[in-house]
């Protein structure tokens, strides 16, 4: 076992289940966008990014990629802040855009977007979400989600600590000692 792992409490949504259920949100979405022209799949980085291409990679229907980057977390501790870091390429008005998300923890990034991009007019904006914490007060609509986790930090498949552990491909929970450093 290598250091990486020793830092795991537990393994939650396995490389399989992750796989099996991107595939089963994937035929959702066909069927869902099977009449629209294209959709425009909007992957939040950094988060996101795995996730997003394997999301792409099963779709069926036109689609196009872009991605948006945010930041709502330090390296240890959240902020309370959404800040913009990258914009989208084109504008959006008139577009079926779908933003794919990896974590939503009470919403408030989610929630966001979700406003600042309705504002630009989309054809329809629905969200895809990989995990959700458990919790009371979510402040986001999810339209496809992945899978409802515990509210531990997790880790694996876009989701990070201090920029380690992002490339697992699965998720799991970060033991509280490596994060209460």
């Amino acid at each position: 076992m290598n250091t990486t792992n020793t830092d795991l409490a537990r393994i939650l949504v396995t490389r399989e289940a992750i796989q099996t259920r991107v595939g089963e949100i994937a035929r959702q979405i066909d069927h869902d966008y099977r009449d629209a022209s294209r959709l425009l799949v909007v992957g939040i980085l950094r988060g996101a990014f795995i996730f997003t291409a394997d999301l792409t990679r099963q779709l069926a229907i036109p689609h196009i990629v872009d991605f948006m980057a945010l930041t709502t977390y330090g390296k240890r501790t959240t902020v309370g802040e959404v800040r913009v870091v990258m914009d989208l390429r084109e504008p959006i008005e008139n577009e079926h855009v779908l933003l794919v998300e990896d974590i939503v923890d009470g919403g408030h990034t989610l929630s966001y977007l979700q406003r600042m991009l309705a504002d630009r007019n989309p054809a329809s904006l629905r969200t895809c979400v990989m995990v959700r914490k458990r919790r009371e007060n979510a402040l986001a609509r999810i339209d496809y989600l992945g899978f409802e986790i515990p509210d531990a930090w997790v880790v694996g498949y876009g989701l990070d600590y201090a920029d380690r552990y992002r490339t697992l491909p699965f998720i799991a929970e970060l033991k509280p000692e490596v994060y209460r450093k």
